[in-house]
């Protein structure tokens, strides 16, 4: 079962508030848990001038990030009086991959919440994305925020995988349910299952064709398994043949046009990190970080045990 006890909430460095912060003070006061702010904010010119006149530029950088610091603990006041335990922090530094990581690390938390900044194919060629590092890397879950229309989350869907072995996403699965339908608890949500079947096509890029070559006994024998499969899941999380949802089709193209249609307002999935491909989240996930009508929140496999 998953535990929501702690959350940070990564601010942009610019004193504007976000949809990040509604969800992430939504959340935080349905399940209970502890609310930490932290904004990473680093001034390029107070850090040249402080090469020249080191004292000089230490007080005007205080007084700046006191400024940051006034403006944080103003958009939690409110919060506070209503009895969520928040706190928040103003670190020098810039909001590095490594910066970034090294403070979640430290603060051991159970959910990362930012706001999702989409970037193009073209400058992902160039260069990898904090978004997109924070979600291989991260230890704890990940919620990309794109807007909060419902600050708490009154739609969930669930999407899982059961084209591998569950032994090979040590239940990732299964993580991700429970990931789902604790938050879909907590927030009186409604909470959606889907499962994409793709083994009628080959591969899931734009120019995916039919594969035609499987017998019609094994494509039988696989529907079965994955039916009884998805069955299983559905009864253990309570979810019923209108909440539970078995198609077919590239996986991230259904994904997408379901979560748009039916106004879903999170999207939970997995990822399944491999050491030896470093550039590699899921094929899935990849497609829909910058494709996704909704916010997502996405869920690691469990690392196997020795």
């Amino acid at each position: 079962m998953f535990r929501l006890k702690r959350i940070l909430l990564i601010a942009p460095a610019e004193m504007t508030r976000t949809p990040a912060f509604d969800r992430a003070q939504a959340l935080a006061r349905a399940s209970g848990a502890l609310l930490h702010i932290v904004a990473f904010d680093h001034v390029q010119s107070l850090a040249l001038a402080g090469l020249i006149d080191h004292d000089a530029m230490a007080q005007a950088r205080e007084g700046y990030l006191q400024m940051h610091r006034q403006w944080l603990e103003q958009q939690v006041r409110f919060q506070r009086g209503a009895g969520v335990q928040v706190s928040t922090e103003v670190v020098w530094a810039r909001a590095t991959p490594a910066h970034v990581l090294e403070y979640i690390n430290d603060f051991h938390v159970d959910l990362v919440i930012k706001d999702a900044h989409h970037v193009s194919a073209l400058n992902q060629t160039f260069h990898q994305p904090l978004d997109w590092l924070l979600v291989r890397d991260c230890p704890a879950c990940v919620h990309l925020v794109t807007e909060a229309a419902h600050p708490k989350p009154l739609k969930i869907l669930a999407a899982i995988d059961l084209s591998h072995l569950e032994d090979l996403t040590q239940g990732l699965n299964d993580r991700i349910l429970g990931v789902a339908s604790t938050l879909a608890s907590k927030c009186d949500a409604s909470l959606h299952l889907l499962n994409v079947a793709n083994w009628s096509v080959v591969g899931d890029a734009a120019m995916s064709v039919p594969n035609l070559s499987l017998d019609h006994s094994l494509c039988d024998a696989i529907n079965d398994t994955q039916q009884e499969a998805f069955d299983t899941l559905a009864e253990r999380y309570g979810l019923d043949e209108q909440h539970s949802h078995l198609l077919s089709g590239v996986p991230y193209r259904v994904i997408e046009d379901f979560a748009r249609q039916n106004a879903f307002d999170l999207l939970v999935l997995g990822i399944c990190h491999h050491q030896a491909l470093d550039g590699f989240i899921g094929g899935t996930a990849e497609c829909l970080m910058n494709r996704a009508p909704c916010s997502m929140l996405m869920v690691k496999a469990m690392p196997a045990t020795a």
